[in-house]
């Protein structure tokens, strides 16, 4: 199973996403995604987080806040586990991403991009501010087939 982040930096109301049209054979090409990629050897997810944002944008945020943790289950692709993170308090230049095109959006227009269906899930939850949750999203094809969540306490 390969373990991965994924943030949403916001500001003024807008969230910074990334359209991803520039890698070959990618399995998120065509979609709007978070910012976000694979932990590095002996790297702590929020670490993970926090190093793409910068490599992904040329942001740097003063928090990245655990949202949630998902796991992605398809007959395509490799199982997955997700850090779902907020990243609050910007600064930096924007910068280009080799990996498509980075756009800050409005929040209400986000639902109408092309996406995983599961994203559409758990980014109602995320931008509800909801307790921190564990989500599965199992996929055939490209198509949701079953999703679960569970709201669990952070002592």
């Amino acid at each position: 199973m390969k373990i991965t982040t994924l943030c949403y930096p916001e500001k003024d109301g807008k969230y910074l996403m990334l359209y991803r049209n520039r890698k070959k054979n990618d399995p998120n090409g065509g979609k709007w995604i978070g910012i976000g990629g694979h932990l590095e050897k002996g790297e702590l997810p929020c670490e993970c987080a926090s190093r793409e944002l910068f490599e992904e944008t040329g942001l740097t945020a003063e928090k990245m806040i655990l949202a949630g943790q998902i796991f992605f289950y398809s007959d395509e692709y490799e199982d997955e586990c997700m850090y779902l993170y907020r990243a609050e308090g910007l600064f930096g230049n924007l910068s280009d991403c080799d990996e498509g095109t980075l756009e800050w959006i409005e929040k209400e227009r986000i639902q109408d991009l092309p996406m995983w269906e599961g994203d559409r899930i758990f980014l109602e939850l995320f931008w509800d501010k909801a307790p921190f949750f564990t989500m599965s999203l199992t996929y055939e094809k490209d198509g949701l087939i079953n999703h679960k969540t569970r709201f669990e306490a952070l002592l």
